[in-house]
Formats: structure tokens, sequence, C-alpha cells
């Protein structure tokens, strides 16, 4: 009689850890995102825009779609400006995962 709540208890805990883990889909954000970034920003190469080279930070920053705007598209990737930024603009950024985007400044 003993071992049944002993047996709940030991299912309980091990069904507790799997509510906690990641989805696939965010795991694989997790996991894979910086892979998809192109060479070219992983080496730091900087975008041109406007006449001025802008550097990819180490900063990631989370943000919604509805806060940035699309101001053009650089070797075929598209780069955004935050719709509250004005010129002259203080950071550039590309899309690193769903709703996170890497900051580029001067």
């Amino acid at each position: 009689m003993k071992t049944i709540p002993v047996l709940l208890l030991l299912m309980l805990l091990v069904s507790a850890g799997c509510a906690t883990a990641p989805r696939g889909e965010e795991l694989a954000d997790m996991t894979a995102a910086h892979l998809d970034e192109p060479e070219w920003i992983r080496n730091g190469e900087p975008i041109i825009f406007e006449a001025a080279e802008w550097f990819p930070t180490d900063e990631v920053e989370n943000l919604l779609g509805s806060e940035v705007y699309a101001a053009g598209t650089f070797r075929g990737l598209p780069f955004f400006i935050e719709k509250t930024d004005v010129r002259p603009f203080e950071r550039l950024y590309t899309r690193f995962a769903v709703n996170r985007y890497r900051a580029y400044e001067q």
C-alpha cells in the first residue's frame, strides 16, 4: 500500500519536468537562430545605408513586428528601423529570430 503513493509521487515529479521544457519551435529558435544569419553578419561586416556603415553588435533586442518598419534590403536581407526613431537614426536591426532583432550601430 505504501508503494502506490511513492510511485504516484515519482510519476508527478517526472511529468513536472516535461511541463517546463520548451516546445520544438521555441527550441529550434534558441539553438539554430544564430546559424540562420548570413556569414557576413557573423564576420562583423557592415550594412551600408545612407552612405554610412552600420556594424552589427552583440545586442539582440526583443521587438514586435509592429514596433519596426522595413527600411531597405542589403545583400538580400531586409533591415529595419524602430518606428519611434527619427533621423539621424540611432540603430538599424536585422531579424534574428521571432520578435528578436540584432542591433547595428555606426
